[in-house]
């Protein structure tokens, strides 16, 4: 089974403070002992790189790209599927929900993956299974 993993869990992960962090460490280290295979779009890591480096410095970074994303498998978005996810965005017409939403629910649908690692609600309200 592939899980796509969001940038709120990558990020409760890495942050010891985070209010989801017990539960996101917990279903990180289950997803990597059952070797799921973890998908996120380079829109993902972005995101989480941005948030991390602001929020959590250069050490945290660091440990995103050596200890992380080298378990993932990166989803490269194409311009269909930028612009598919822009249009759902303008379509849904709705402040929370940002573009990286959409594409990775486009994503997801491409990839046929029904599950995310995720703590937004966004990937349920779209009908997606969300750990933990």
């Amino acid at each position: 089974m592939s899980v796509f993993i969001d940038s709120a869990a990558l990020y409760a992960v890495l942050d010891a403070d985070d209010d989801n962090h017990a539960a996101a460490k917990g279903a990180w280290i289950d997803l990597l002992n059952r070797r799921e295979e973890l998908v996120c779009s380079n829109y993902i890591l972005i995101e989480s790189f941005a948030l991390v480096q602001h929020r959590l410095g250069m050490e945290a970074a660091r440990a995103l790209q050596e200890d992380v994303v080298p378990v993932l498998s990166i989803y490269w978005v194409d311009q269909y599927t930028h612009q598919a996810s822009v249009s759902a965005m303008l379509t849904a017409g709705r402040r929370q929900l940002s573009l990286v939403d959409c594409v990775s629910f486009e994503c997801m649908r491409r990839l046929g993956i029904r599950t995310a690692f995720t703590f937004d609600r966004h990937f349920a309200e779209q009908g997606f299974q969300c750990i933990p």
